[in-house]
């Protein structure tokens, strides 16, 4: 895998998640390495309850071989990975996809699982 390729679907990726901020807030955004977002609303986490500017969501970054996308709401609700055939193919564990081809990129099945996540999200009180 290229360095260009790493950057096209890290670039795909950010600009799929960018597109629901708002209401979700950007935790960090490193060009071409790092990008994460999080619910818009401080709230108690761990088990010291200690609060957080707002509750991981999701991010990608580059690895070695692929850009991984990670998908926090998928823990709460593993179904959502379902209601997304084509890159549920890249999933590596529980939340945890990996991209070496932008062919594995389908926009409008991250779109409906961002879309579900982020209703997660309000449900369970990490959003205003």
């Amino acid at each position: 895998m290229t360095e260009e390729t790493r950057n096209i679907i890290f670039n795909q990726l950010r600009n799929v998640i960018a597109q629901h901020t708002p209401p979700m807030v950007v935790a960090e955004d490193i060009e071409n390495v790092k990008y994460e977002i999080m619910g818009n609303k401080a709230v108690p986490y761990g088990h010291d309850k200690k609060i957080v500017p707002g509750m991981y969501f999701c991010s990608i970054a580059h690895n070695k071989n692929a850009v991984a996308f990670y998908f926090f709401p998928a823990y709460m609700n593993p179904k959502l990975i379902d209601l997304a055939p084509g890159i549920a193919k890249c999933l590596k564990g529980k939340t945890c996809f990996h991209f070496s081809k932008e062919e594995q990129i389908n926009e409008n099945e991250l779109h409906a699982i961002l879309k579900l996540g982020i209703k997660a999200w309000y449900d369970a009180g990490y959003m205003l």
